[in-house]
């Protein structure tokens, strides 16, 4: 059996090959900028999961169909670009190692089923290590608008595809480049032309689908019934209960929270509440009735996704011992940030004053209907008449801006360049997630290292939404008027001039977040002028872009290599890092309309993670870049 999954392994590689640099291949590109969407048909095995396969291919729910027949294939959603060292169509994604035998390659090949492509090497797996691969995809260059990649399988034929995606066979002979119909290859990869997204979303039968919508009916006409239920018990207990409505002033029920029969959450009435708590002890020996204060706010339906729990200020001033200083993590724009156990989970709880009522509510919108990896995840709030609380899941690693600027002093070992990339990608892809596939579209407003969290596998996790405004789009463009807020050395140019907040402005202070993951230096930095007495302070910038003006290419770099964070000690890819400073340097254009979007950014930090990862396998496994972190000087 061993035999004969090498031998099959090696025969899609050499299939995948032929494809790859053969000339005649239809799909050869040259217009490296060039983006689009593609679909890629997918058969999983029976113990890789939903979640599983998102993690492979890197996509959201919303981006994976399942077909609506025997076939069980899955149709999965990727952009697309052409590949500029190769020329060829590719995608991009990560592969994370699930068991510690074997070769890495050997995973990978078949873990996607021809689908992937990647160098082959004898590199060993180890559990946990995450490998960067490309995957095959195509965008078309004629009538369709859509191409997806099918791997053939036995008994598969151009007539059976056609009839089973409803294209005409002389598309798909066409788009492959096809000459004999009858002699097609099981295991190479061919493109099936689509004319709208709905043909990859494959329909089912018919009767199928009368039967799941009469279920579906079904089903929806008992939640109704138990909803009904449960809303009239709520209510009437309520109404029985002292000092609890359950109707708000204007006469509508309130239902935008849990309904938990506790002293601190009642029903949301939008006025404060007397109640009385007999396990509260404030620090003042006071008496211990507090009241409870929901904002006017919460009136108005906001969660539209999922309601966050609602949690007692016992159990918050609980779980951080009386927020004491050695729960304290840290002081934000807004508050304070303080380590907590709340039912049996870490989390971050962040404290605000009453005052701050208009940041917490702005983070309660965006959180509660925004979900994405590398966003951080709201898990409850809590308030009372004179604070507010947000419970955040816990980064057991902090922030990057801890991890970059003087490391060693803050307790930390200074992150390796492929860490530094990782981290950089992650944030880009939550960025992307806000600015573009979000219902509505949010601008985040103060992106800077401080706000990316880190894991206890340094992926990262924007944070601090309590800034984030929505953006509503007029045609091409996206704006929104604000007063100007955010962290200086991070605004963009039109921003402090207009106050416009759009997604540009955000892709300004991304760039200074790239500068910083390079250099090590903050975004505002001080040097010390002739005087010891009056240092000046520039912005790291300016300093970036004086050092890329004398850097032609990689090879001539000197200028930037003296910008170049010492913490690294000389362990990088010098392509890389070049590539990774003319980013930003687009990032941070005086003109937003020449910046790239998010979109593009993700795309050519994949890339740059790829080739970074590429070179560190050249390294034969130097135990400092292989451990993802630089050790100490």
């Amino acid at each position: 059996m061993e035999v004969l999954r090498i031998y099959m392994l090696t025969i899609v590689l050499l299939v995948n090959l032929q494809c790859l640099f053969s000339d005649n291949t239809p799909l050869n590109c040259s217009d490296t900028t060039r983006l689009c969407t593609s679909f890629l048909a997918f058969k999983p095995n029976p113990d890789q999961t939903l979640a599983i396969i998102q993690s492979m291919f890197d996509v959201l729910p919303q981006d994976v169909t399942v077909e609506g027949n025997a076939f069980g294939y899955l149709f999965i959603r990727k952009n697309c670009s052409c590949s500029a060292s190769i020329k060829k169509y590719l995608t991009n994604t990560t592969f994370t190692v699930r068991k510690d035998q074997g070769l890495v390659y050997e995973m990978v090949m078949e873990a996607y089923s021809g689908l992937s492509f990647m160098p082959n090497s004898t590199r060993k797996a180890r559990y946990g290590s995450v490998v960067s691969l490309h995957l095959f995809c195509g965008c078309s260059n004629r009538l369709w608008n859509y191409l997806m990649t099918y791997v053939m399988q036995d008994g598969d034929t151009v007539d059976s595809l056609a009839s089973r995606f409803g294209v005409s066979m002389d598309n798909i002979e066409s788009v492959n480049g096809i000459t004999n119909p009858d002699n097609v290859s099981v295991g190479a990869v061919y493109y099936i032309p689509l004319n709208s997204e709905n043909q990859a979303h494959h329909k089912t039968h018919l009767p199928y689908g009368w039967i799941i919508g009469s279920l579906g009916v079904g089903l929806v006409l008992i939640l109704a019934a138990i909803l009904t239920y449960i809303s009239f018990k709520s209510s009437s207990w309520c109404a029985l209960t002292p000092g609890i409505r359950s109707k708000d002033p204007d006469g509508k029920t309130s239902h935008k929270f849990h309904i938990l029969r506790t002293t601190s959450f009642c029903c949301t009435s939008g006025r404060s509440i007397s109640c009385n708590s007999e396990n509260l002890k404030p620090n003042n020996g006071q008496s211990n009735n507090r009241q409870i204060n929901i904002p006017k706010a919460m009136e108005t339906d906001v969660f539209d996704m999922e309601k966050p729990v609602v949690f007692t200020y016992e159990e918050i001033h609980s779980s951080t011992d009386g927020f004491s200083d050695s729960n304290l993590l840290g002081h934000g724009t807004y508050g304070s940030v303080y380590h907590g156990f709340l039912r049996d989970q870490v989390v971050a709880i962040k404290r605000m004053t009453a005052t701050k009522t208009k940041e917490f509510m702005a983070e309660m919108k965006v959180l509660c209907k925004v979900h994405h990896t590398n966003l951080v995840e709201l898990i409850g709030f809590a308030a009372t008449k004179d604070e507010l609380f947000l419970i955040y899941e816990y980064a057991q690693k902090g922030s990057l801006r801890s991890h970059l600027h003087d490391p060693q002093n803050k307790g930390h070992t200074s992150l390796s360049w492929i860490v530094r990339v990782q981290i950089a990608l992650d944030a880009a892809r939550g960025l992307e997630y806000i600015h573009e596939h979000t219902k509505t579209h949010y601008v985040h407003r103060d992106i800077k290292t401080s706000n990316i969290l880190l894991d206890s596998a340094f992926r990262a996790k924007i944070s601090d939404f309590g800034l984030a405004k929505l953006v509503g789009r007029a045609g091409e463009g996206e704006a929104s008027a604000t007063r100007v807020v955010g962290t200086f050395g991070y605004l963009a140019p039109e921003y402090l001039t207009d106050g416009l907040a759009t997604a540009k402005s955000d892709v300004y202070a991304f760039g200074v977040v790239l500068f910083e993951s390079i250099s090590g230096k903050e975004a505002i930095t001080r040097t010390e002028g002739l005087v010891m007495k009056n240092p000046e302070r520039r912005s790291l910038v300016s300093i970036m872009l004086a050092a890329l003006k004398n850097s032609p290419n990689s090879m001539s770099m000197s200028s930037l290599k003296d910008c170049i964070d010492p913490n690294l000690m000389d362990l990088y890819p010098h392509d890389c890092v070049y590539k990774m400073a003319m980013l930003a340097k687009q990032c941070v254009d005086d003109d937003p309309i020449l910046r790239p979007d998010m979109k593009q950014v993700v795309i050519s930090l994949s890339q740059i993670l790829l080739s970074s990862v590429e070179w560190e396998a050249t390294l034969a496994g130097n135990s400092q870049v292989f451990s993802g972190l630089v050790q100490g000087r």
